[in-house]
């Protein structure tokens, strides 16, 4: 028997890997999580000797157990190839105390193309392995780059449509153009005037929406979901973990068997929460550090055990961190009390409901894994200088804000234990924020003109801009809907129609 998959608020059901990601959100509102997590498939030296397909296929093939090997190697083939600039496809770059694990080489230059490319393969294999005729239509609330790498996933692939909802205000311009400037008939981008908790929550309810279900089934379609709620999202991401470790063993970085800690700048937690499987697995990490912005609600519930949304919304210079209700915790809440899908829930009613929760004392210690901090705007900006002026390295703010985290904990610990910093993106996503960190003197010249922005970056740091940027100099714009979230429903009904 392979692995099965439940969800964490109590449905009794079991569900294979296929099932669970044609679906997305379990029909009870919570997400599918496997019954165990694998150990590592093959030895640490292995893996070392692998390129990242062979990593992928074989942590996918422990996961995803009701795919054929020679599935899941065609979509490996499909989705890592050239869109990717370089043949490495996740580069480790050592860069002063620390290594740089570079997710954003990719179409979208974000990490979210690294689950987000393989996940229309897998959706569509899964469809087929189901009997599934109805049309798989993707919704996705984006804090900024999983919209444009879902998109540019999903853009005319047979048998699927994908709508994306993004907050109004809430995302980089660069973010903004990627998106509203994206091709394919079969896709469509909303603005919602809110932040992205909103636009997260009201999918939510789209997808538990009985009435609204049963409407789009008689019209030939079923729901599904890109972000990395989506159990076919999340799994993806454990290779980039083993691979890291792997690259650090080729290199003779660390001996075999030596720990690592990972940091990893976290919103909606699913990232950070892929590194914890790897672990899970048999991968020698020590301390996964949760690195915040000033919207530190992961932080706070790493120090105090609770949970509390119940706070202003701070905009910052990270708009993929700018998150208040992280989807993903729930998964590792259900994890630290026991797989006990009951309580869970209780937890997910009063967040629901008040807005925080707290676990218990006993849960709190099989949190022993993770340790939070945060970064403020200033150390972000201060961090970007700093590492430019040492190695005349460019830092985007997401992962500036986790290399700042990273320095405060080493400060505060002594744990020098060898590091790996998991990079967001691109700096040519964030020139408004990353150029006056490098150059205030440009930045004040060409303020608010981000294409001249983007020139001064690629003058200062010797990096060409990459093809991504290049792509939405001049494109048209496509999607200029901005709604309320309570005309959401409506929109997809529309764009169904």
């Amino acid at each position: 028997m392979g692995i099965m998959y439940h969800s964490t608020r109590g449905d009794q059901r079991a569900y294979t890997a296929s099932q669970a990601i044609l679906k997305g959100l379990a029909p009870d509102g919570g997400l599918f999580v496997p019954d165990q997590i694998p150990p590592l498939p093959k030895s640490l030296r292995e893996f070392a000797a692998m390129d990242y397909h062979g990593v992928a296929l074989e942590i996918l093939s422990s996961f995803l157990t009701d795919f054929t090997r020679d599935e899941l190697e065609e979509c490996v083939e499909k989705a890592y190839d050239k869109k990717f600039d370089t043949p490495v496809i996740a580069p480790v770059v050592k860069k002063s105390d620390a290594y740089y694990l570079e997710l954003y080489h990719g179409a979208t230059i974000a990490f979210k193309d690294m689950a987000l490319s393989i996940l229309p393969h897998l959706c569509v294999k899964a469809a087929r392995k189901n009997h599934e005729q109805r049309e798989i239509v993707i919704l996705t609330a984006t804090s900024g780059d999983t919209g444009k790498a879902a998109m540019a996933g999903f853009a005319d692939v047979p048998g699927t449509r994908i709508m994306v909802f993004y907050p109004d205000g809430g995302v980089s311009p660069i973010q903004k153009l990627q998106m509203v400037t994206q091709k394919g008939k079969n896709v469509r981008v909303a603005a919602i005037r809110g932040n992205f908790d909103d636009a997260q929550t009201e999918v939510k309810k789209l997808f538990s929406d009985q009435a609204l279900n049963s409407e789009i089934s008689r019209r030939g379609y079923v729901f599904s979901s890109a972000n990395s709620i989506n159990i076919g999202r999340l799994i993806p991401q454990v290779a980039y973990y083993v691979w890291a470790y792997a690259r650090l063993l080729a290199a003779g970085e660390i001996e075999e068997g030596e720990k690592i800690n990972f940091t990893v700048p976290t919103g909606n937690f699913g990232n950070i929460l892929a590194g914890y499987y790897a672990k899970c697995m048999g991968l020698p990490v020590g301390r996964l550090i949760c690195a915040s912005n000033e919207n530190k609600v992961l932080f706070d519930f790493f120090t105090t055990g609770t949970y509390d949304r119940n706070r202003p919304f701070i905009l910052t210079s990270s708009p993929s961190m700018d998150i208040l209700v992280s989807s993903n915790l729930e998964r590792l809440i259900f994890g630290c009390c026991g797989d006990d899908a009951a309580k869970t829930a209780e937890f997910m009613r009063e967040l629901s409901k008040d807005g925080r929760y707290t676990i218990t004392a006993e849960m709190k210690k099989n949190l022993a894994d993770f340790t939070g901090g945060y970064a403020t705007q200033e150390e972000t900006s201060e961090r970007i200088h700093d590492e430019f002026a040492s190695d005349h390295y460019v830092l985007d703010t997401h992962t500036a804000v986790a290399s700042a985290v990273y320095q405060k904990y080493v400060k505060q610990t002594g744990d020098r234990t060898k590091t790996v910093i998991v990079s967001t993106a691109s700096p040519y996503k964030f020139v408004r924020s990353v150029v006056p960190a490098i150059d205030p003197e440009d930045a004040a010249q060409d303020e608010g003109k981000d294409f001249d922005l983007i020139a001064d970056l690629e003058r200062v740091s010797g990096v060409p801009r990459p093809a991504a940027v290049r792509e939405i100099d001049h494109a048209p714009v496509l999607h200029n809907l901005v709604i309320d979230r309570s005309e959401m429903k409506a929109a997809v009904l529309d764009f169904l129609k």
